[in-house]
């Protein structure tokens, strides 16, 4: 089958999706349809619907789209059957059931932004820089009943900086999931619709990487400072590391901090607040955290200088 005859059908959500679906379309690739989130309620009441950014560029490009609610509707399964794809690719999207992964003729891969079998969930980007990683990267996979666990067809790593913030590392493999997209394309029209592919190696599925809740971005300030740094960074702007700031008379302020830098200065009682004349420090279990960026309960994100400057008394305050 030739590049022109190729009919593929995508799927994604977030902007992260976006820069893919973007390649195929300025790659001139016969996108025939799109499958996104249907369109979620924002503003303080939910009164106002906002599109996922991926529709968001499709309808730009005119492109179909649908939004099921539920992936085994009926319904839907002939709409998207009518598009009549060749293939599917996922991006950033949902877990699919068979009847619609095994679908086209040459099946459905996806673009994972984790070096498979490891990181596998909702939320690899977060976890690599939570815990500390030098590397990581993009992986494109034959999507199977298991998610994230199919034949994998291509891998690319991505260095990780240790001053890195999940910022950064998310542009990066956006970019690289779009590039590895199109050799996967290529690999895939050069074997008429079989590329070579092998198994995972389930020996190196070492860690997880589960859905961001609240809670899982509490900070938790009884660990190293090194484990609280790249806490923070691996959360850093979206959606933010948290602790509770308490005040001298016990009442509690949500505190997020987005950026820290690592110090050599002698341990302090985990939690603790101290300043000198330009900085703010967070005692952790081994060590001393100087918190650079930071974002008080109702106020605008701000450097600590400026918190200073407004809390004179943040020395007698504490972290929990």
């Amino acid at each position: 089958m030739t590049k022109e005859e190729l009919k593929i059908v995508f799927m994604g959500t977030p902007e992260f999706a976006v820069e893919t679906l973007k390649a195929l379309v300025e790659n001139q690739y016969q996108v025939v349809g799109v499958v996104t989130q249907p369109d979620k309620p924002v503003g303080r009441h939910g009164s106002q619907l906002q599109a996922p950014a991926v529709k968001q560029y499709a309808l730009e490009h005119g492109l179909p789209v649908l939004q099921p609610e539920k992936m085994k509707d009926p319904d839907f399964i002939e709409q998207l059957r009518s598009w009549q794809a060749n293939l599917q690719v996922v991006v950033a999207f949902r877990m699919l059931p068979e009847v619609v992964w095994a679908m086209p003729e040459y099946g459905t891969f996806n673009v994972h932004a984790a070096l498979l079998p490891d990181y596998r969930g909702a939320a690899p980007i977060n976890w690599a820089v939570i815990n500390g990683e030098t590397q990581t990267g993009v992986t494109t996979f034959f999507l199977d009943h298991d998610i994230d666990t199919g034949r994998i067809i291509r891998q690319k790593p991505f260095d990780i900086p240790e001053t890195a913030d999940v910022e950064y590392v998310y542009d990066g493999l956006m970019r690289l999931g779009a590039e590895i997209c199109l050799e996967t394309l290529d690999d895939i029209l050069a074997a008429d619709g079989h590329p070579a592919s092998l198994p995972q190696d389930e020996t190196k599925a070492v860690h997880a990487a589960p859905k961001l809740f609240k809670d899982t971005c509490r900070i938790e300030w009884g660990r190293t400072a090194k484990q609280v740094y790249d806490f923070i960074r691996g959360l850093s702007p979206v959606p933010g590391a948290w602790t509770m700031l308490k005040a001298p008379d016990g009442t509690e302020t949500m505190l997020k901090i987005y950026q820290t830098a690592l110090t050599n200065l002698p341990p302090t009682e985990k939690g603790s607040v101290s300043r000198d004349k330009k900085h703010l420090y967070i005692g952790c279990a081994d060590g001393t955290l100087q918190v650079e960026s930071l974002q008080l309960g109702g106020k605008k994100r701000m450097d600590a200088v400026s918190l200073m400057n407004g809390m004179a008394d943040i020395e007698k305050y504490s972290v929990v």
